[in-house]
């Protein structure tokens, strides 16, 4: 049975820094001091690229502990930038531009030549980079000062 789960988030009025609680665990977001933060933790870009690099990392650790191959670590970077779109339709209009991480590999151990590419395939089916790969539709609806009050 799959629980309920909430992340919640309060930024007050004085700054950027975001409190975070994530079921037990709780850690704080914030914006570097040149755009008007305090950095005292991560910006949420680096969060959303933490959570496809842990996500893929997993993903490669279960998929050769299933095989039983000699994978000894795994090393994910990930950067993201937005760049002008180069193949579209409507690349003379101002303003066409697309998100674009980058997700480098660093596979360690005495795996083949074979392994290694597979490995390159079965990361890229990760659960997050599907989730963010889909599509995905957020929705947001409004509710009482009120209804927070007990989480």
């Amino acid at each position: 049975m799959l629980l309920d789960k909430h992340v919640l988030v309060r930024v007050g009025a004085d700054a950027l820094q975001a409190d975070v609680q994530a079921g037990r665990h709780t850690y704080i977001i914030d914006e570097p001091v040149e755009v008007g933060g305090q950095d005292h933790g991560p910006t949420p870009y680096d969060l959303l690229l933490s959570a496809l690099g842990a996500c893929t990392a997993i993903t490669l650790r279960l998929y050769a502990n299933q095989k039983k191959w000699p994978l000894e670590a795994v090393e994910v970077r990930l950067s993201h930038q937005r760049v002008h779109e180069h193949d579209c339709e409507k690349c003379e209009e101002a303003g066409q531009m697309l998100e674009e991480v980058t997700k480098e590999l660093r596979l360690l151990g005495p795996l083949t030549e074979e392994q290694r590419q597979r490995l390159e395939v079965i990361s890229q089916k990760c659960p997050v980079q599907k989730t963010l790969m889909s599509g995905l539709r957020i929705v947001t609806r409004l509710v009482p000062e009120t209804e927070f009050l007990s989480s």
